[in-house]
């Protein structure tokens, strides 16, 4: 196993920014020089590759996009934009905030522990964390990692806003970012809706701690890391970023792109959303993961036992969601993962359901419904083509 990379010592502070950014990006938590290009083995599409540099090169898009497409022993990469503004292309081997794509990783270490028995979907937060609030107890863990919970996102507190808006690189203290809604009634009676909620993959986390005695940072790189051989993946308490990183950058026009890469530490997102990881990661991890291999076939049949819900942000298709897994089911056909964003970045990792192929989208700018909406539709219908150009060439 190769040594994990050392954090710069000279990490790059970020431009002062507008209010405005500070409190969106926080919230989101838990001209450019294009530079388009191919690498690893055959070369991309042209219409591929024509359509990631169009998104680069829509007014106000991502500085940089980098897609990893993997089939079989082959890996392909398409890369547009910048990995840094007047720098090189996005590589493969960049670090990066995956976002809520860490979610999945949560989903991982819960659903490999109910595999063996350590933990059981009908476990309750009362039977495994009875600390928390009485009113909680009944939601299971089925209900946490689908999103059914009722659970308030703390991300929504006034509190924790006040917090990271003054201080983006507060550290908070991870396992305790649900005391900021712990004196709050639950949304609605557990498993009667879908609420994507932050909150839900903060509890999966402190269960699984609860049911090993291990620190979930423990269990990640026994039970993914080192399985996968994720070498360049990690989660970290800080705002530093390994080097070489995908810069990320807040974007609105006319103002030039606002480099947000180290604005927020990942404390305030831990189980939700603070790993690191690289695209070349990324990838290998949702192939295993979302393919189904990293666990037995009875809790595979029940991670895939859907009810409607989007990931946040939607991916490409009509969007279902799992047990800390989403169903996309695009004009070509079905892929299931997880998306994210964050202050810079959003993220899509997909995989064929026998796990025979898989992608991990990147692009170097936040991207939601709330505040970027047409770009988001440009974007989720990029990601389609990309779908479909995996599970076409899956079948020749």
């Amino acid at each position: 196993m190769s040594p994990r990379p050392r954090p710069s010592r000279r990490p790059r502070g970020p431009r002062p920014l507008r209010p405005a950014v500070v409190l969106a990006a926080g919230l989101a938590l838990v001209g450019l020089l294009p530079a388009p290009a191919v690498a690893g083995g055959r070369p991309a599409a042209p219409d591929l590759q024509q359509r990631l540099q169009e998104l680069v090169d829509t007014p106000g898009g991502p500085p940089g996009a980098i897609v990893v497409l993997r089939r079989g022993r082959h890996t392909e990469v398409v890369r547009a934009g910048v990995a840094e503004l007047g720098g090189r292309a996005p590589r493969s081997t960049d670090y990066m905030r995956i976002a809520s794509a860490a979610k999945a990783f949560s989903g991982a270490v819960a659903l490999r522990l109910v595999d063996r028995g350590v933990l059981g979907l009908d476990d309750t937060v009362g039977q495994r964390l009875p600390g928390l609030p009485a009113d909680w107890h009944a939601v299971t863990l089925r209900q946490l990692l689908q999103h059914t919970s009722g659970l308030p996102d703390y991300s929504n507190s006034a509190d924790f806003r006040a917090v990271i808006t003054a201080d983006p690189h507060h550290v908070f203290d991870s396992r305790h970012l649900l005391d900021y809604v712990a004196g709050e009634d639950l949304l609605f009676t557990p498993g009667s809706r879908y609420a994507y909620s932050n909150s839900d993959n903060i509890a999966v986390a402190l269960m699984a701690e609860a049911a090993t005695g291990r620190p979930y940072e423990q269990l990640l790189a026994r039970l993914v890391y080192r399985p996968l051989g994720l070498h360049e993946t990690s989660l970290p308490q800080g705002y530093e970023l390994p080097e070489p990183y995908l810069h990320g950058y807040d974007t609105v026009l006319p103002d030039p792109p606002v480099d947000v890469s180290t604005l927020f530490g990942a404390s305030g997102a831990w189980a939700s959303g603070g790993i690191v990881s690289t695209p070349r990661d990324l990838a290998a991890f949702i192939r295993a993961y979302g393919g189904g291999r990293l666990t037995g076939p009875e809790v595979r049949q029940q991670q895939r036992t859907f009810v409607e819900g989007s990931s946040e942000p939607a991916g490409p298709g009509t969007n279902a969601a799992g047990l800390a897994l989403f169903r996309y089911t695009t004009r070509c056909g079905v892929v299931y993962g997880h998306t994210g964003n964050t202050a810079g970045y959003t993220q899509l990792a997909v995989a064929t359901p026998d796990g025979s192929a898989a992608l991990a989208f990147s692009v170097t700018e936040q991207v939601s419904q709330s505040t970027r909406p047409a770009l988001l539709a440009r974007l989720r219908a990029v990601q389609e083509d990309f779908v479909c150009a995996l599970l076409d060439d899956r079948g020749h």
